[in-house]
């Protein structure tokens, strides 16, 4: 749900106990998404987030692109580097996985035979917001129409159209602000959220670095893509 900041202010405890019962409130500023209220069994433990990472990498220090190379080069973790962060992905739990193979099952039957591609996790996505640095991301599911810019290593440097990604308790927070702020900005189209705790989908449309649409599917529904006509997947399945 996605809801302007006077909205919540004149009905936060509504809002916080939609939150409370595991609904997803995005809060916005002039079209721009600026805080999530979350259930607190969701929210990203900083702890966690850079658990193994190398002694001189504390919670909340920002490191620069190289040096995040470096760590990830010599470790055998998966990270992701947003903002000049790191953060290290846990392993999955079964739900999460069952979401990710019904999605990426129905996107590569729809996709067969046409110029773009999809692609699962475990796959390095390098972005950039306007003028800030790099940023390395591996969404679950990730649909690209530059087959041009996978270099000699196969290496993908280009910008997907479609990202997909399945949230988790320790994921929601990251998913919901840092990840749709870094896609948003970065020139992604289309942005779904899949929560297998709600048993919802929230579809986002980003034009010039702004959401253009977002529409939400649950229950019995199917969730349709909105720059791919025709595709989509029906969440009796997914969930």
């Amino acid at each position: 749900m996605i809801v302007a900041t006077t909205e919540v202010q004149n009905n936060f405890g509504k809002y916080l106990k939609s939150a409370s019962e595991g609904e997803d409130i995005l809060i916005t500023s002039h079209n721009r998404i600026i805080a999530a209220l979350i259930s607190y069994k969701e929210y990203d433990s900083r702890f966690e987030l850079h658990e193994g990472i190398s002694e001189y990498v504390h919670a909340g220090m920002k490191v620069s692109y190289q040096e995040f190379l470096k760590i990830a080069e010599k470790s055998e973790n998966r990270y992701e580097y947003i903002d000049g962060q790191i953060y290290m992905l846990s392993s999955p739990t079964y739900s999460h996985q069952k979401a990710v193979r019904e999605i990426y099952m129905e996107f590569i039957t729809w996709f067969k035979g046409k110029p773009c591609e999809p692609l699962a996790s475990p796959f390095d996505v390098t972005l950039f917001k306007g003028d800030d640095g790099a940023n390395v991301v591996q969404p679950d599911i990730l649909v690209f129409c530059d087959k041009e810019n996978i270099d000699a290593k196969g290496k993908y440097m280009g910008t997907p159209s479609l990202v997909v990604e399945v949230i988790s308790e320790s994921t929601s927070s990251k998913d919901f602000v840092k990840k749709l702020d870094l896609y948003m900005q970065s020139g992604i189209r289309e942005y779904w959220i899949v929560n297998p705790l709600s048993k919802a989908v929230n579809v986002f449309v980003f034009e010039d670095a702004k959401i253009k649409n977002m529409t939400a599917f649950k229950d019995l529904e199917r969730a349709e893509s909105l720059i791919f006509d025709g595709l989509g997947v029906h969440l009796k399945n997914v969930f």
